[in-house]
């Protein structure tokens, strides 16, 4: 990989990473599924007047709009708006990696690594950790509960069962990733709307967008314009010039730089045992990615004269 592409690579990642701290902020002045909602607006307009929508059949189009939209954002949106401390839920949701995996060799009959079901029982650990220690540290306003875990975890399913989705597509025609992302945006908003309707009331939808303030504002253009829009299109074009096992791992930067940015830029701490679990599903993370390259037949090449 050139110089400037591993750039562009890391602004990307910086990108992903400082998302999760802009939709805490977000969050300060408006409901999440208003925010989301919008987001998609955003995404969606005025990009379909310019790109052409995707070659696929429209059920597709709803399933992924519906999951890795949806799905992933409305209960990440929420788990923040309940206390989810943005760094941890910037790791939490890697949890879509394992997510991907299982229902991989579920529905796909993809087959299962030892890295992969060892990597899958580690992050568990680690989840338990964060979960027991932020039990024990609600009293200091710690964020991390039995509830905001969850939603975490339910947005990590969701963004799988959309990576899932995007398989499928993709198995059967070579759709542009700018095209599936602005056109499969449209399909939330609705969803959203309701979802904000119904959780938080008409008055306080009004009352949000008639006092929306410019850190809001700013908010949704950098989560549409920079981290969806930018992002996505960056990163696809560089998986689509280099070989995925290239591109793919810098993603495990993403929470690295969303814990780095929450602590500098909100100010979030983390306990010792939070740091514990965190390290725990870190390196969970790392062996599902590189623990292919630990194979015992691999081992014994590379010592061979």
């Amino acid at each position: 990989m050139s110089v400037k592409d591993m750039l562009l690579a890391l602004c990307v990642v910086m990108a992903w990473g400082v998302n999760f701290v802009v939709i805490k902020v977000g969050l300060h002045d408006m409901p999440p599924f208003l925010l989301a909602g919008l987001r998609f607006a955003l995404v969606a307009f005025p990009a379909i007047f310019f790109i052409k929508p995707p070659k696929i059949p429209l059920r597709w189009l709803l399933v992924y709009g519906m999951t890795i939209s949806f799905g992933q954002f409305a209960f990440l949106f929420l788990a923040i708006k309940l206390g989810m401390p943005a760094g941890i839920a910037s790791l939490v949701i890697q949890a879509q990696a394992f997510f991907t995996i299982v229902l991989g060799a579920l529905l796909l009959s993809e087959k299962l690594k030892w890295n992969h079901i060892t990597g899958i029982l580690l992050a568990s650990v680690g989840m338990l950790v964060l979960a027991d220690a932020g039990m024990a540290n609600q009293s200091s306003g710690g964020g991390i509960t039995a509830i905001t875990l969850l939603l975490t975890l339910a947005a990590a399913l969701s963004w799988a069962l959309g990576n899932i989705t995007n398989k499928l597509i993709m198995r059967n025609s070579e759709v542009p990733v700018m095209s599936l992302v602005v056109w499969s945006a449209l399909i939330p908003v609705v969803p959203f709307l309701a979802c904000a309707w119904l959780y938080d009331g008409s008055q306080t939808i009004i009352f949000s967008l008639v006092n929306i303030n410019i850190t809001t504002i700013m908010s949704l253009i950098y989560l549409a314009f920079i981290a969806t829009i930018v992002g996505y299109a960056i990163w696809g074009n560089l998986l689509k010039r280099y070989e995925t096992w290239r591109v793919a791992p810098l993603a495990l930067l993403v929470p690295v730089v969303g814990i780095l940015s929450a602590a500098l830029l909100l100010g979030e701490t983390l306990s010792l045992m939070q740091m514990v679990g965190a390290a725990i599903i870190l390196a969970g993370l790392l062996l599902n990615v590189f623990g292919g390259m630990l194979t015992p037949s691999r081992i014994v090449r590379q010592h061979q004269p």
